[in-house]
């Protein structure tokens, strides 16, 4: 066989990946695609893309139906996302981006996963030059009154809801939600906006804003939040933390397989 120069090697790979990540778009398509379909659309010539495919075939990443030769994702594909999501840990997905928003932002960032009717704290990264929060890992706190809670619990099931509810909304401070409707049309609010606030919900002097995480499933599986004094973290200041958050959040999101 005549050696391929590694240049063309390369420009092979990205046109077979293309073909792999189209097959994956259209993964909702139940007859699979055509090869005129996918050629069609990456604007190569079927001959190509079949030369292109049989590796893939081989490898199970793609399958074609014997009578239509439609191209599905293969089994390989399964194995491959199954891999990928045993190796993930949500604290160490998230590690890189916690400390990036700490760094962008200048609060105590926290990452949180849902206990209902608690949270529970798994990690912690504390701006030095901040006054330090009181919280800790491993600690927990009641869902209804803190921002990591409600960012989790206005997608999680309503049994989380009737769980949070049925264990009592005592305040903390005068401005903790204590009432179930006015905790309801606050979840609801969070779902519009894609991120929490807590102000001074939870601690006299301290907001709080978080935006949920979510696994592969697309269920939610934890929070991400900037905390600090209502001195450093204003009122108009939520407004442009809260869009922060929420983008840390879904990349967080994203390295854990959702799709939202």
């Amino acid at each position: 066989m005549p050696e391929v120069p590694p240049r063309n090697q390369s420009a092979s790979l990205r046109r077979a990946l293309a073909v792999l990540e189209h097959v994956r778009d259209h993964s909702g398509v139940a007859a699979g695609l055509s090869l005129t379909s996918v050629a069609e659309s990456l604007g190569l010539a079927k001959s190509t893309v079949l030369r292109l495919a049989e590796p893939l075939v081989e490898a199970q990443l793609l399958s074609r139906d014997r009578e239509s030769g439609h191209f599905r994702l293969g089994p390989g594909s399964l194995m491959l996302g199954q891999a990928y999501l045993v190796g993930l840990d949500l604290r160490t997905v998230a590690a890189e981006e916690s400390h990036r928003l700490m760094h962008e932002v200048g609060g105590t960032v926290h990452l949180c996963v849902p206990d209902p009717p608690h949270v529970v704290y798994i990690d912690k990264v504390e701006n030095e030059t901040a006054v330090r929060m009181a919280s800790r890992i491993g600690s927990r706190a009641p869902m209804y009154r803190t921002a990591v809670g409600k960012a989790m619990l206005a997608w999680l099931p309503e049994d989380a809801f009737t769980a949070v509810v049925a264990a009592g909304l005592p305040p903390s401070t005068t401005r903790t939600l204590t009432e179930p409707a006015s905790l309801r049309a606050e979840l609801a609010r969070i779902r519009t906006r894609g991120y929490a606030v807590d102000d001074r919900e939870n601690e006299p002097e301290v907001r709080c804003v978080a935006a949920p995480v979510f696994d592969h499933t697309d269920t939610v599986t934890g929070a991400l939040s900037v905390s600090g004094l209502t001195s450093r973290i204003t009122a108009a200041r939520v407004r442009v933390l809260g869009p922060a958050v929420a983008a840390s959040a879904l990349r967080v999101s994203r390295a854990l397989g959702a799709s939202r």
